[in-house]
């Protein structure tokens, strides 16, 4: 009988983060927008970043997702260094920035068959992957329709779809749901769950939409001024910072009224 040479641990083994960042920091000139950031987020999780406008969100986003070089710091992202190994860090991510990015006069299926070679799946692959990912988005009957015909929960479903065909170790969105009614949010927002608890991503996203932060997060960080002044799960932050909703934390975050005894993660 054949003896295994390496056996299995009988202890499970912690999966490795899908996120470290140390001292993470961008300038722009004299002005810090995103300004020490350390933080780590952990295989699978749900993580919000709120704050208000200007905060960093997005700048932080970039710079994650390898659209910008960071001033300082270092990070690991997908188990990779950022800065000196940034074609692996893309090849296991998957991104939906704050602007549309879907080519309004593709159909959704040119548009995924384009991103299909943009993640260098296999040709052979590639029909049934994107078929896969339509139908878990819900786009299977309008993949040939003009993508300016559909709607705006439509058109961000299919980004999603484009950004996860490849099966990412983590999913950026930044501001997702921006400009969409309730019920085309609520939509996005559950094709999103069924996709995170199919392919086990990390999901990492940005919204000023505070009921999303706490439906979805299992936890948040709130920036401000480029710098995470706290993070913790939405029920631990509202009793840190004795705030009846996130909607009141958002509030005091963006009056700059922290309590110093609450800004501790």
């Amino acid at each position: 009988m054949a003896v295994d040479a390496f056996p299995s641990s009988p202890f499970p083994q912690p999966a490795p983060p899908a996120l470290e960042l140390d001292g993470l920091t961008r300038r722009f000139g004299n002005v810090t927008a995103v300004d020490r950031v350390s933080l780590r987020i952990a295989a699978g999780e749900t993580f919000g970043l709120i704050g208000p406008n200007g905060a960093g969100k997005s700048t932080l986003m970039k710079m994650l997702t390898t659209l910008l070089p960071p001033s300082a710091g270092v990070a690991q992202v997908a188990g990779f260094d950022l800065a000196h190994r940034p074609q692996q860090v893309r090849a296991r991510i998957g991104y939906v920035p704050q602007l549309p990015s879907a080519d309004g006069e593709l159909t959704g299926y040119e548009n995924m068959l384009l991103s299909a070679r943009l993640y260098l799946v296999p040709r052979a692959e590639r029909r049934a992957t994107i078929a896969a990912s339509l139908d878990l988005m819900g786009l299977t009957e309008v993949q040939h329709r003009l993508v300016q015909t559909y709607s705006g929960g439509m058109a961000r479903r299919l980004e999603v779809a484009q950004s996860t065909m490849h099966r990412p170790a983590i999913l950026f969105l930044d501001e997702p749901t921006v400009g969409l009614d309730p019920a085309g949010r609520a939509t996005v927002w559950k094709h999103v769950r069924d996709l995170r608890d199919r392919i086990g991503a990390a999901v990492i996203f940005s919204t000023h939409y505070m009921e999303e932060a706490e439906d979805l997060c299992d936890r948040i960080a709130l920036i401000n001024a480029g710098r995470i002044v706290a993070i913790g799960s939405p029920a631990d932050l509202k009793t840190r910072f004795a705030a009846a909703t996130l909607d009141d934390l958002f509030a005091q975050l963006a009056g700059d009224r922290l309590p110093a005894a609450a800004m501790q993660s």
